[in-house]
């Protein structure tokens, strides 16, 4: 007997053939056994699974194949939950997918069971007018229930579900990207009015194991969803509502409207799996995120409760050309035999390119504007952007720093083009873009190890080159949080897919997040390092990597978040550490404190040790004081102020000459390292500001409260004169003092809580006076800035330290001034 069956060729032809064979069994009332299963493959394979002719998972492809076909081909559309028993009926009917492969498992491949298919496909509401798009659409599982829609887009990265999604779809557009990138491959298609979807779960294209993988995939579906429009997501159950999925759960829905949210326990169970998943109905309006979950073991008990959310009116889409819409496409027709339309495309108006950004070098500097006090206009002193926006608000700069021009740069950021042309970074921040990657393209003279017994460097002829780093000194409102992330995300486009983001606390985690994403970034990319325990790895395979200074100090028995970081980093890593705030580094060298000698900080130590460590990283500092005083730079160790071809020796040497020249020798210090291209420094202007006092009178009532305060501290502080007699900290007879420390720490307290007394008495007072003034710029329709001295943190945590478990569950706490007393 002649074998006329060649996989190589006829593969993808054997599936076809055995899907077909399944369908009148699917079409018919009987269960569908493995038995079945099996022969339709050994007759579309001519031969067995155990001569190598197919696999039991391929059998499962296959069995998914052919049920896309049944109901593609079906007359019945789904319309209300009472529909929903169909879908049971022949899930219950469907064998049970008992083997699973690499490549699945890689790929994620676990397909939506007909049952949440067809709670998905109700939930969307779909309308005959609605461009449809699943952006990881496996065999088409998720979107083969749908009734008449205009069009159908479906992608998905495995070729071999590509293809038969094509023979089950074939008016449908196919493309093949990673699903967590659609935002921006997919712009030559029409944005989608619909999105359906079930991404995978814990793995990424390029990133392997990715416990936020889902996120990825829902971020970049919201971006290409058009306004007004619906997501219904499978999502994992860990992507919930809670406080451990806060901040990433705010951002990826925000400017959306949660509609439903179910839970579902088992409903993976004929797909081989336990897993609990989680339904969402998003739609792109402005409204609540945190709603009510409804949590059931399967579909089957949804039945009575299911209630379909209304669509929201869609949004007229800039984004997208003017389309001529013909006639609705019937997926229910989709099975005829006719030959298949070819796909009409969709082009946008507006990309996305990453581009360089382009600028002209000026060999001789721009003209220095007037001085105005002791600033200097600020302006790019050695170029000139083809496309960029000035900064928001004027920036200056001090005349020391605005006489010294930049060296002409050599690095051409590569950035998204809406990044200059919408001008979310302005000239001056793309300025740092610039010269920060200008400087990493030098090298500390001299080759270097890490010193064993400390935290410098040390000569060594077999060490290692360290590279140069870059200080960004601007003040508030220069917007560093925006021009950090900029400085990564080139990096990012370059290759560079890892970095490393210091900064003071966990709250400014959001802000990280913040200035991420306004650049293009997806929020998940961001990451807390606080995720993964201290003794084990970290598994992110890329992305932006945040950590605290406290965190970065911390360890626990051996294992260290510094080598941790490390770890994750590995030897050769040249992506960027960005030190935010990085005055918190600050006395890494020790010194004189006002209690005497004091040693070095350890989360100083802990960020050179870092920089130590990774001699190829590009390391950034930013800070608004961070040249304020010698000693709070000698954590700087990449700027090259000290070692070979320097006037300092070594770090020691650099902190006492320049101690001993004051701020004059500081001043020169910076105009030296503005000149070589590794420093700026601008600030708010505060041209144009005007000041005005607001007077408050005080009434008779306030003074008569202010003096029933006053005699009553004095009780107070004759009272205390008394106690320290009685305790013996003062002599009784002739009121000599007998322990001066205790005396000292008493007066200390009294004094500290009476300031703070009368400073909340007196705001009191004044309260009547601003808030009549808030009211009056409010009404003339002007904004209004309150800042707060003080919020009492320290009290409350205090306090709030100090309280039980059951003390804490029925809070009672007086932060008043009763608290001083």
């Amino acid at each position: 007997m002649t074998d006329l069956f060649d996989p190589k060729h006829d593969r993808a032809t054997a599936c076809t053939d055995a899907a077909r064979m399944l369908l009148p069994l699917l079409g018919g009332q009987t269960k569908l056994s493995r038995r079945d299963l099996n022969e339709a493959m050994v007759h579309a394979f001519g031969g067995s699974d155990a001569e190598g002719r197919w696999t039991q998972r391929e059998s499962f492809e296959v069995l998914e194949h052919a049920l896309a076909l049944h109901l593609v081909s079906g007359s019945q559309p789904l319309q209300t939950a009472a529909d929903l028993p169909l879908a049971l009926g022949l899930l219950d009917r469907l064998p049970t997918q008992t083997v699973r492969s690499e490549e699945q498992i890689d790929w994620q491949q676990f397909s939506t069971p007909v049952d949440i298919a067809a709670v998905a496909v109700l939930l969307a509401a779909a309308r005959p007018t609605d461009v449809v798009l699943e952006p990881s659409a496996g065999n088409g599982l998720l979107v083969a229930q749908l009734s008449t829609i205009a069009a159908l887009q479906l992608n998905e990265i495995d070729p071999a579900r590509r293809a038969r999604l094509s023979a089950t779809f074939p008016h449908a557009v196919v493309s093949g990207h990673d699903g967590a990138t659609i935002g921006s491959t997919l712009t030559a298609l029409q944005r989608p009015s619909l999105i359906l979807m079930n991404p995978p779960f814990s793995r990424s294209v390029g990133r392997g194991a990715d416990a936020l993988a889902a996120v990825r995939h829902l971020q970049a579906a919201l971006k290409r969803l058009r306004p007004g429009g619906r997501v219904v997501a499978i999502m994992p159950d860990w992507f919930a509502h809670s406080a451990r999925m806060a901040d990433i759960w705010t951002t990826t829905l925000a400017g959306t409207a949660l509609r439903t949210s179910i839970r579902l326990t088992n409903g993976y169970g004929k797909h081989g799996t336990g897993v609990a998943v989680r339904i969402y109905v998003i739609d792109k309006i402005v409204g609540d995120i945190a709603g009510v979950t409804i949590a059931r073991r399967k579909v089957a008990e949804l039945v009575d409760l299911l209630v379909i959310p209304d669509r929201a009116a869609l949004q007229e889409d800039n984004a997208s050309s003017a389309v001529k819409r013909g006639g609705a496409v019937s997926l229910l027709r989709a099975m005829k035999s006719r030959p298949a339309a070819a796909p009409r495309i969709f082009r946008a108006p507006t990309r996305n390119e990453v581009l360089p950004v382009g600028y002209k070098v000026l060999d001789t500097p721009a003209p220095i504007a007037e001085q105005v006090g002791v600033y200097l206009p600020y302006r790019p002193s050695r170029i000139v952007f083809d496309a960029a926006g000035e900064h928001p608000t004027s920036l200056v700069e001090s005349v020391a720093m605005g006489s010294i021009p930049a060296p002409i740069p050599s690095h051409v950021p590569h950035l998204p083009e809406r990044t200059v042309s919408d001008r979310l970074l302005s000239s001056s921040q793309l300025e740092t873009v610039v010269y920060a990657g200008h400087a990493w393209t030098q090298f500390i003279p001299g080759m270097f190890s890490c010193d064993k017994e400390g935290v410098g460097l040390v000569l060594d002829a077999a060490g290692r080159q360290y590279r140069k780093g870059f200080f960004l000194g601007d003040g508030t409102g220069a917007g560093k949080g925006r021009q950090v992330a900029a400085i990564i995300l080139d990096n990012w486009l370059a290759g560079r897919r890892k970095a490393i983001w210091v900064s003071k606390n966990e709250a400014l985690h959001a802000d990280a997040v913040r200035d991420w994403t306004a650049l293009g970034g997806m929020a998940a990319d961001v990451q807390p390092l606080s995720r993964w325990k201290i003794d084990e790895p970290v598994t992110m395979s890329e992305g932006v990597l945040f950590v605290t200074y406290p965190t970065l100090r911390s360890g626990r028995g051996d294992a260290t978040r510094l080598d941790q970081i490390i770890a994750w980093a590995a030897d050769d890593f040249d992506g960027v550490i960005a030190f935010d705030e990085a005055h918190e580094m600050g006395g890494v060298a020790g010194g004189e404190g006002a209690m005497g000698t004091k040693a070095g900080s350890l989360q100083g130590i802990a960020g050179v040790l870092l920089q130590n460590r990774l001699p190829a990283a590009r390391v950034l500092y930013a800070s608004a004081t961070g040249a304020s005083e010698v000693n709070n730079l000698a954590y700087a160790v990449r700027l090259g102020l000290w070692g070979p071809e320097t006037s300092f020796a070594d770090r020691e040497a650099f902190i006492s000459e320049i101690r001993q020249g004051g701020i004059a020798a500081m001043e020169l210090v910076a105009r030296d390292l503005k000149a070589t291209g590794l420093y700026t420094a601008r600030a708010l202007s505060f041209a144009g500001v005007e000041y005005d006092i607001l007077r408050h009178e005080l009434t008779p009532d306030q003074i008569d409260v202010y003096d029933r305060y006053a005699d009553a501290r004095g009780i107070i502080h004759r009272n205390m004169e008394k106690a320290l007699e009685i305790t013996g900290v003062v002599d009784a007879m002739d009121g000599a003092t007998k322990n001066a420390g205790a005396k000292a720490a008493a007066r200390s307290r009294f004094e500290s809580c009476k300031q703070r007394f009368f400073g909340s008495l007196l705001l009191s007072c004044k309260l009547p006076t601003v808030l009549a003034a808030v009211r009056q710029h409010l009404d003339a329709g002007q904004s209004v800035v309150l800042q707060l001295v003080s919020t009492a943190e320290a009290i409350l945590n205090r306090r709030l330290g100090e309280l039980t478990p059951d003390e804490r569950a029925e809070l009672d706490i007086d932060l008043s001034p009763r608290e001083f007393l």
